[in-house]
């Protein structure tokens, strides 16, 4: 088997960027291009002249003036090639002149004067461009004086109704005016907003700077600097929202809400700067010593207003975790506040999030200050524990110190709030964020919920009372984790580790790209997610195997038809790191894999992305299985608070043009795999994963019949729910002689 047969997709011997490719396939353009060219060559007959036109001063000769000169226009084939040598190099030299004029059969300079002439035409066509931007800014600013203008001399006296007089201002209006000033210093923009305390009208402003299109991946996001492609999205599906979702049907709140949303936005923040920098009485340590838990008593006597009421029956959960993480501090504030890279960073805790609205995007082009209006849906990966869904703003700001805040709370108050999903009510939680050397940052991390959890099953009672389940530990962790990832995944050079195929920095980064989507569309599709409906098989055992169906249609990156997801939730005295270990290891893969049949499986290349030798991409080859032309992707990865093992099988010439480097989002996959989770064990919290219990979810997703409009056969429901059933048992003989040896 030959990784690396020829590409189907390649024009040529060689793989370039697809947005050349993309460029140079654009008819349009390319005549486009050429009468361009065409300019240029009337452009440079002065320097053909001398050239063709009969001698020049140097010979001595003296050219007779009526002479009738010869003009040469440059062939499509040379201007395509000159087209496309500009642009890898607008400022070719002497030698690359030289060169290029011997390739076209021109002079060194006629090369020369076409490349003067291009540069001068793009620096011109930038000009124009600039102009018109700033004559359309300028008018805006024009239109908007004008507006304000005609708002000032209609506006009338809130008591009589009369017009105001200038200088004639009420005790109250003076009092609003001043609180209006404090709003402007704590966010810009917003201001424009809460001067309807005064009744002005307020028109809808633009985004300050959009620095992360709506579609941005982390993996374009540098660590130490901003990456350019916006072509890889990774934002959770869309078609998740289910027809009367209750996420989906929350609206954007109203205008009379906004000033009330930013007051409490503000006092949110001074609640979680305050609680991120006092230690005991308000924090103390828990009894085993592996948290921080909050002492309530005091929370109520440090904050006695409460920013949020008390819900009867709620139980306060509260947690506060800090680590350092190797990106900086800008990078993280981006993730933060762009709602698809924080649902892709966080896809194992976020199954879910919206932004409704942005009521600021800060200023001087940064998010200091930017303040917008989310849902979102929290979840663990399993189907026993349910989701929470909140409806919250999130605040965030730099500090004087050079510290930033974001800071989550929720709306619960607001006229038009949906009581729906008032089973998570998140107070002022969030982050603290500072700058430390070579691009380090230090981040404090507080959760501060109350949540009705009678519906969590009695399995995950224990993780979820830890806090390892929702709590700031597990934000922290992942954080951590995947900002490792992020940081191997931009390296500018394949480490010594990294071994088989993969043999340029373009096809790694592509095949990361890959794993990270599925391992998105395993967290999101493994969870108790309101969107999912899970059917319970009867007379399976102990161990309850939940289905459900789903039909693909119109989707790239899944392959069409009726997909059939399994899953099962069952406890393991054996340690998370070996229950992890166990079956990450390809060695071990054919103990539990049935598909594998029995067969040696081997690894044709490793990604490493982590401190930790199991935080790795690899590509797996099964020597006995049937299908021969199918390879499988795995990603292993794992902290303090979860471990993930997660697989899909991808054809091997899907995965030749990963590895060349081009965009994997067209690849289909169907994710299945294994979340491993601490059972919340005093023993199992030490961080470690080495002791305690272990909460294994084992899913499974088969493409039970590839016409979307099939009828789902029982056979097909019998055939997964004995998959997952061989493989429960499996799994469960192989630990257990582990254990007893």
């Amino acid at each position: 088997m030959d990784l690396f047969q020829p590409n189907m997709m390649e024009g040529g011997g060689h793989f370039g960027n697809p947005l050349d490719i993309m460029a140079t396939q654009n008819t349009s353009e390319s005549e486009l291009n050429a009468r361009l060219g065409d300019d240029f060559d009337s452009d440079t007959k002065s320097g053909s002249e001398n050239l063709e036109g009969g001698g020049s001063g140097d010979d001595g000769q003296d050219p007779r003036p009526n002479k009738k000169k010869r003009y040469h226009r440059h062939t499509q084939h040379q201007i395509q090639e000159m087209e496309a040598f500009f642009k890898e190099c607008p400022h070719p030299d002497d030698k690359q002149r030289k060169e290029l004029s011997r390739e076209l059969g021109l002079e060194p300079l006629q090369v020369k004067f076409w490349f003067q002439n291009k540069r001068t035409q793009m620096k011109t066509q930038h000009e124009r461009h600039e102009n018109t931007s700033l004559r359309n800014e300028n008018e805006k600013l024009r239109a908007d004086n004008m507006r304000y203008r005609e708002a000032l001399s209609n506006a009338s006296c809130p008591n009589c109704g009369g017009p105001t007089a200038i200088g004639e201002m009420s005790f109250d209006e003076h009092h609003l005016r001043l609180e209006n000033a404090r709003l402007r210093e704590e966010i810009d923009r917003i201001s424009a907003i809460a001067a309807k305390y005064v009744g002005k009208p307020v028109g809808n402003y633009p985004l300050i700077s959009s620095p992360v299109p709506p579609n941005r991946s982390p993996l374009d996001l540098g660590v130490g600097n901003m990456g350019t492609s916006p072509h890889h999205s990774f934002l959770l599906n869309s078609d998740m929202y289910a027809p009367g979702d209750i996420m989906r049907s929350i609206g954007a709140p109203s205008e009379a809400d906004k000033p009330m949303i930013i007051e409490l936005a503000v006092a949110a923040m001074e609640e979680l700067i305050r609680m991120a920098q006092i230690g005991e009485p308000l924090w103390m340590n828990s009894i085993d010593g592996s948290t921080t838990v909050l002492n309530e008593d005091e929370y109520i006597r440090t904050f006695p207003r409460g920013i949020v009421p008390k819900q009867s029956g709620f139980k306060c959960e509260a947690s506060r975790e800090s680590a350092v993480v190797i990106m900086n501090h800008n990078n993280l504030v981006e993730i933060l506040m762009d709602v698809n890279q924080w649902s892709t960073v966080f896809s194992g805790i976020v199954s879910r999030a919206m932004t409704l609205d942005v009521l600021s995007t800060g200023v001087a082009g940064n998010y200091n200050g930017a303040l917008q209006v989310m849902t979102a849906e929290f979840q663990v990966p399993t189907p026993l524990v349910p989701t929470r869904e909140s409806y919250f703003v999130r605040y965030c700001k730099q500090h004087v110190d050079g510290t930033w805040a974001v800071v989550d709370v929720s709306l619960d108050n607001q006229r038009g709030y949906t009581s729906a999903l008032k089973s998570c009510q998140r107070r002022p939680s969030g982050c603290l964020i500072q700058e430390m050397p070579n691009g380090y940052s230090k981040v404090t991390w507080i959760e501060h919920v109350e949540v009705d959890e009678r519906g969590v099953h009695s399995l995950y009672k224990q993780l979820v009372n830890s806090g390892n389940a929702f709590g700031a530990k597990r934000w922290v962790a992942t954080l951590d984790r995947q900002c490792e990832r992020l940081a191997s995944a931009l390296a500018t050079n394949i480490p010594t580790g990294d071994v088989g195929v993969i043999t340029t920095q373009e096809g790694r980064k592509s095949m990361l790209k890959l794993a990270e989507r599925m391992v998105i569309s395993f967290c999101a599709g493994v969870s108790a997610s309101t969107t999912h409906t899970w059917t319970t098989l009867s007379g399976t055992g102990a161990d309850d195997v939940r289905v459900m169906t789903r039909k693909s249609v119109d989707d790239p990156g899944r392959p069409p038809g009726i997909v059939l997801s399994a899953a099962t939730s069952f406890w393991l005295p054996v340690p998370p790191k070996r229950v992890f270990e166990f079956l990450r290891d390809e060695n071990s893969r054919n103990e539990w894999d049935i598909l594998s049949n029995g067969g040696v499986v081997q690894e044709m290349a490793h990604i490493a992305n982590g401190r930790d030798t199991g935080n790795c991409v690899s590509l797996l080859r099964s020597a006995n299985s049937s299908q021969s032309n199918m390879l499988i992707l795995q990603e292993s990865c794992t902290d303090s608070t979860a471990s993930y093992v997660i697989y899909a099988p991808v054809d091997i010439v899907a995965m030749n043009v990963v590895l060349n480097g081009s965009d994997p989002d067209y690849v289909a996959l169907l994710p299945s795999g294994f979340a491993i989770l601490p059972d919340g064990t005093s023993g199992s919290n030490n961080g470690e994963g080495e002791s305690g219990g272990s909460l294994l979810t084992v899913a499974f997703q088969i493409l039970v019949d590839s016409v979307p409009t099939a009828k789902l056969s029982l056979g097909s429901v019998a055939t997964v729910n004995n998959l997952i059933a061989c493989t429960v048992e499996r799994i469960k003989a192989s630990l257990s002689l582990d254990n007893e040896a």
